[in-house]
């Protein structure tokens, strides 16, 4: 087998040997059965179990019907095919699907005048989505692990401008969560990309008068690089015309042709493609700001954090008498911090410091282990020894519960800004303040203070593009294994 310099990782080329032809890297062949009788237990076995309990006849017989109709749905809606096993969010899809189940079950009810209790039904098939949502994490863990050593993925040559190219590599290299592994480029035109993968072919910046001088070329390229995807970059020398061409002869080979159109963190959902006089275009929604889920949000994040308050209201009284016998202050530290909008309000936390951690911090300054605008000490001396403790499970957030029934933060959403922080904030930073702040959210479930400053940003600006309510329950499922965890924690 030959050899090829891949473009995996930023600052590193890994050698790969070429795959035979007909022999790709494949997500191994047991998640859909994994899936497939994960989301049927997930259905059979607690409708059996309650209609056994409570009804006693024809527990099996309900048990099939829910196990079959919960396959029914899924299958319709494309979760067990090998380019949707273990990618993306596992959550939201699994609801999306129960609401189907539901609907068609009821369907089935009034038309065969089923008698069964329809609560206990409805309870019954409660499990189906988290069942299935944590199968499918965990298929999605799985194929992670594969994807971070260089398997499970696609190789794929990139076409396009020189500095196109090197900026799709890059982004790519960035992450090993996607599907893809650049094996070469092909630029247009004479400029060299700096990119880590090898110039496999070169293109012209005007069309030949020949599709076979321009379609050979790319071919040979994926054929000796084992490419099975070309990812194509557009361009002023690359236009509809060239790129329609060029996809008739990677077609006719069986290779793949994905367009990049430049979007960034834009969720699948707010794109739909359509057509107008022979053209293809994306139409990008705008994100869910107003309107009924908006309300729904507001209303979900009161009511929850009331709930919460009132489980809890045994750990709150346990850690305000803990902080008090531990060291003289306050138990409650109250802080300015800024919200949606710019406006201002005060923040509540257990006191996890000194009383007078503000004057030390500016004796710390130095000290700073963060690359932005936060100021974040892994051991801090200013933290007290029950502090410590608090941090470490998040225990000293407990009382933002309170500023989410006023109304000043969101259950889910980016981490609330020091005044000082918002004060250096440029215009991509302030737009992180367009949404309320969460009492968790991505930055929380993902590293905490571990992350760089860029990578706090990327995640704030990816909820504040992209929420969703599925996106919240979502986090909101995370947050108890970060919690947990400790991650990133101090």
């Amino acid at each position: 087998m030959s050899q090829v310099p891949v473009a995996r990782h930023p600052g590193t080329q890994v050698i790969q040997e070429q795959p035979p032809a007909g022999r790709r890297s494949r997500k191994p062949v047991w998640y859909a059965p994994t899936a497939v009788l994960g989301d049927a237990a997930g259905a059979a076995v607690p409708v059996h179990l309650a209609f056994a309990l409570v009804a006693g006849a024809h527990a099996v017989v309900y048990a099939a019907v829910a196990a079959a109709a919960w396959l029914l749905v899924r299958t319709s809606r494309n979760r067990y095919a090998e380019h949707r096993l273990g990618e993306h969010s596992a959550l939201r899809p699994a609801l999306q699907d129960w609401l189907v189940l539901v609907g068609l079950l009821a369907v089935v009810r009034a038309a065969t005048g089923e008698e069964s209790p329809f609560l206990l039904a409805l309870a019954a098939l409660v499990p189906c989505a988290p069942t299935s949502a944590v199968a499918h994490a965990l298929i999605h863990r799985h194929l992670a692990a594969r994807r971070r050593n260089g398997r499970a993925v696609r190789r794929a040559l990139v076409i396009g401008q020189a500095h196109a190219v090197d900026g799709l590599v890059s982004h790519l290299a960035r992450r090993t969560d996607h599907e893809f592994v650049v094996v070469g480029v092909c630029p247009i035109g004479n400029e060299d990309p700096q990119a880590l993968a090898p110039v496999a072919a070169r293109l012209g910046t005007q069309p030949p008068s020949h599709m076979s001088a321009e379609s050979t070329p790319v071919l040979e390229a994926a054929r000796r690089l084992g490419a099975d995807v070309v990812l194509v970059v557009p361009g002023p020398h690359l236009s509809g015309t060239r790129l329609r061409r060029l996809s008739w002869a990677l077609h006719g080979e069986g290779c793949r042709l994905v367009v990049v159109p430049g979007l960034t963190e834009v969720a699948g959902r707010r794109v739909g493609v359509f057509s107008v006089a022979g053209l293809t275009m994306l139409n990008v929604a705008p994100p869910l700001t107003r309107g009924l889920a908006a309300l729904l949000k507001s209303v979900t994040d009161r009511l929850g954090a009331a709930l919460l308050i009132v489980l809890f209201a045994p750990v709150l009284a346990a850690v305000a008498l803990a902080v008090r016998l531990d060291s003289p202050g306050p138990v409650v530290h109250r802080q300015t911090r800024v919200g949606r909008g710019g406006k201002p309000f005060t923040m509540a936390k257990f006191r996890t410091m000194v009383v007078d951690a503000e004057r030390l911090r500016r004796q710390l300054a130095g000290n700073n282990e963060q690359d932005g605008r936060m100021f974040k000490i892994r051991r801090d001396p200013r933290v007290t020894r029950v502090g410590r403790v608090l941090r470490r499970y998040s225990l000293d957030e407990l009382p933002q519960l309170f500023n989410v029934l006023l109304g000043h933060m969101s259950l889910v959403g980016p981490r609330p800004p020091l005044p000082d922080e918002v004060a250096r904030y440029d215009q991509v930073e302030l737009r992180r303040l367009a949404v309320k702040p969460g009492l968790t959210g991505l930055w929380q479930v993902s590293g905490r203070s571990d992350l760089s400053w860029d990578e706090t940003i990327t995640l704030d600006l990816r909820y504040v593009d992209n929420w969703s309510p599925s996106g919240d329950l979502e986090v909101l499922a995370r947050t108890v294994r970060a919690v947990i965890a400790g991650t990133g924690a101090y």
